[in-house]
C-alpha cells in the first residue's frame, strides 16, 4: 500500500514544545505554498496513493476556499488514487461547523483533532490558542458530520499533575472517541520550552502513561503501537505503513518520502521549499538509500512500535540480529513468541534502549548488502 502525506505548516501561534515544520504569521504565502505542493506532485505522475493524510502544523488554518483548492490539487496531481482512509489534522479554534461539512463533502473520513490537554490553564501556558470549550464543540460537529474522530493528548506537561491528568482522561473517555494518541512531553532544542529551560519529570510522565494505558485497555481500546490507542476497525491505515516499513510520498515543506528503498526529505524551511517548487526542482534536502543490515534495522526498529503486532524474526531478521534479540529478551524489554518480537511493557517506557540495538555499531558482523 503506498500513502500519501501533505504538510500544511502554518499556525496561529507555534506551540511551545514543537519541533516541526510549522510557522506563525506566515499565511500570506499559503497561495504560493498550494501551488508549489502542485508542482512537488507532478515529480510522482502515474502513481495511485491508497491512503492521505493532511498533517502540519495546523491544516484547519487553511479557510475554506484554500482548503478546497487544496484537495482539487491533490486530485489533478493523483488522479489515479482511491483513497481507502482520509485523515485530516484540526485544531478546535480554527474549525467550525461550515468548515466541518466541507471535509466531509470532500471525503475526509478521519478527523485528528489536537486537544493536548482539557485543562485551560494548562492550554495557556503550552501556548494553545483554544479552550476545552473549542475542543467540546468541534468535536460534537464532527461527530454529527459522521467522522471518526482522533485526540491527541500529552502527559508530563510543566504543572501538570497526575490527578488532572486522570481526570482528563476521563473526560475524553466519556466522549468515546474512535482513537487518541498519547505523547510524552519531550523537549526538543528549537522550541520555545527549551530555550526556557523546561525539564520533563519522567517519572511523573512514565507513572501518568501507565495509568493511561490501563485506562484505555478497560475502556476497550487496543494499544496497536506505542503512542497510539483504537477502537476495533479504527486504527490508523496510514501510519501503519510507516511502522510496517511501506512506500509513502509526501509533499510539503520538511515532508518525507520513500519509494524503491531511497528516502528522501524536503526542505523544511518554507520560503526555499516554495522557491525550489516553483524553479521546477525536488524541494530535497537529503536522499539515503538504506541497505543490507541497516535496511533489517530500520524494519525492526519501526515494527516494534507496533505493540500488539511486533516484528517477524523469521529468517534473515532473525538471523542478522540473534545476539540482540537474545540480550533484549534477557534484559526483559522483549518477548518472543510464534517466531515475532515484541515489546514488553518495560519495553513500551525503555523503547529507546530496545531500539538502539538496531543502529550501528551493531553486536555482530553486519550482512553483506
Amino acid at each position: 500500500m503506498l500513502g500519501l502525506y501533505v504538510h500544511i505548516p502554518y499556525c496561529r501561534v507555534k506551540c511551545y514544545y514543537c519541533d516541526f515544520a510549522a510557522f506563525s504569521g506566515q499565511k500570506r504565502t499559503a497561495g504560493r505554498y498550494l501551488r508549489a505542493l502542485e508542482r512537488e506532485a507532478r515529480f510522482w505522475e502515474g502513481d495511485a496513493p491508497e491512503t492521505l493524510y493532511i498533517g502540519g502544523g495546523t491544516p484547519s488554518e487553511l479557510d475554506r476556499e484554500q482548503v478546497t483548492e487544496l484537495f482539487g490539487l491533490i486530485r489533478r496531481g493523483f488522479p489515479a488514487a482511491c483513497f481507502k482512509e482520509i485523515s485530516f489534522e484540526a485544531n478546535p479554534e480554527s474549525l467550525d461547523l461550515d468548515k466541518i461539512a466541507l471535509l466531509k463533502e470532500l471525503g475526509v473520513s478521519r478527523l485528528s483533532l489536537g486537544l493536548q490537554t482539557p485543562d485551560d490553564a494548562l492550554l495557556k501556558s503550552i501556548g494553545r490558542m483554544h479552550t476545552a470549550a473549542d475542543f467540546h464543540k468541534a468535536f460534537r460537529e464532527a461527530r454529527a458530520a459522521g467522522m471518526s474522530v482522533s485526540v491527541d493528548l500529552m502527559c508530563g506537561l510543566p504543572g501538570q499533575t497526575a490527578a488532572g491528568f486522570r481526570s482528563g482522561l476521563r473526560e475524553i473517555l466519556d466522549l468515546e472517541p474512535e482513537h487518541l494518541s498519547l505523547y510524552g512531553l519531550q523537549v526538543e532544542d528549537r522550541t520555545l520550552f527549551a530555550r526556557r529551560g523546561v525539564e520533563p519529570d519522567e517519572d511523573l510522565c512514565r507513572a501518568m502513561h501507565e495509568g493511561a494505558i490501563e485506562a484505555l485497555h478497560v475502556e476497550g481500546y487496543e494499544h496497536y503501537e506505542i503512542s497510539n490507542f483504537a477502537r476495533p476497525g479504527y486504527q490508523s491505515i496510514h501510519n501503519q505503513i510507516y511502522w510496517r516499513n511501506g512506500e509513502y510520498i509526501g509533499l510539503g515543506c520538511g515532508a518525507a518520502s520513500c519509494r524503491d528503498g531511497r528516502r528522501s526529505t524536503n526542505d523544511d524551511r518554507l520560503i526555499p521549499y516554495i522557491e525550489a517548487a516553483e524553479a521546477g526542482s525536488r524541494p530535497v534536502s537529503s536522499i539515503e538509500e538504506l541497505r543490507g543490515k541497516d535496511k533489517l534495522g530500520e524494519t525492526a526498529m519501526l515494527g516494534l512500535r507496533l505493540v500488539s503486532e511486533g516484528v517477524s524474526i523469521a529468517g534473515e531478521m532473525g538471523e542478522a540480529f540473534r545476539l540482540s534479540w537474545r540480550h533484549l529478551e534477557e534484559q526483559g524489554l522483549v518477548r518472543i513468541a510464534a517466531g515475532r518480537a515484541r515489546l514488553t511493557r518495560e519495553g513500551v517506557f525503555l523503547a529507546n534502549r530496545a531500539f538502539s540495538e538496531f543502529v550501528p555499531p551493531y553486536r555482530e558482523v553486519p550482512v553483506a548488502a
